[in-house]
């Protein structure tokens, strides 16, 4: 998602601050995708949208989008593509054409304007979902990425690293991988399989299902980059709560 202004002619600093959303009627490669485009269904629409995918009628209806996040934030606007450049390894510049993404005209909560949000200008989506930008990317780079989120509250803030591509593994001899692990009930998550957690060297004894889906696709553990806190299901955290009590009282007796 890209903040979008609709700024049409008269864009001066009174009417629009420079660099704070894209100018979209100011690009030539910018284009819309309509509601009888295919990629129009992937994508969630507002309430009462007039979307007819089954008639041509919708050929030149624009195609909507409504986004909304956890904590209430929402982002609302045009289905949209248009050319990306991205840097590559070697120096150069890799042109992409058509790249989806959702031009966003209304953009409320914290998650996309909040403090916390520092000023960006969108979100970038890196889930495994059709439309993110490393789904439209994968076929061209190996299907891999690699990040590196740097703390920015930092002063002066360090410099954090998105590598898309082949070239995301790090050379070092000894390293250990956590596999990813797929749900069909939530297809765009990450989940990895947990087996027991250990405070101060003793596993606590949770029963693993806890941290595992069942037959119909609930539950499971996800990573998510995008959540600033660690949740555990109750029977984890009474296991949790109660050793880390344990512990302190130890301490603090000794």
């Amino acid at each position: 998602m890209c903040k979008c202004s609709a700024c049409k002619t008269d864009c001066s600093a009174t009417t629009h601050v420079p660099g704070s959303a894209f100018l979209a009627r100011h690009s030539s490669t910018f284009s819309l995708y309509h509601c009888f485009d295919s990629p129009c269904r992937l994508v969630p629409h507002p309430p009462r949208s007039h979307c007819n995918h089954t008639s041509r009628l919708g050929l030149h209806t624009p195609c909507r989008y409504q986004n909304s996040y956890a904590d209430g934030s929402l982002t609302s606007g045009l289905f949209s593509k248009e050319t990306m450049t991205l840097n590559t390894s070697n120096g150069r510049e890799a042109s992409l054409k058509s790249q989806a993404f959702g031009c966003g005209f209304r953009v409320s909560g914290p998650s996309v304007s909040g403090v916390s949000f520092n000023e960006a200008h969108g979100v970038m989506g890196l889930g495994r979902g059709p439309i993110s930008l490393l789904s439209q990317l994968g076929h061209r780079f190996g299907n891999k990425f690699s990040y590196c989120l740097m703390d920015y509250t930092i002063s002066p803030p360090p410099t954090s690293f998105l590598t898309i591509g082949h070239n995301v593994v790090p050379r070092v001899s000894r390293i250990s991988y956590t596999p990813l692990h797929s749900n069909p009930l939530s297809p765009t998550f990450y989940y990895i399989g947990i087996q027991t957690i250990s405070v101060n060297g003793v596993k606590l004894p949770i029963n693993p299902t806890v941290w595992s889906a069942n037959k119909l696709g609930n539950g499971g553990t996800i990573i998510d980059s995008g959540t600033t806190l660690t949740f555990l299901a109750k029977p984890a955290y009474r296991q949790v709560l109660t050793t880390f009590k344990r512990r302190v009282r130890r301490l603090e007796c000794g």
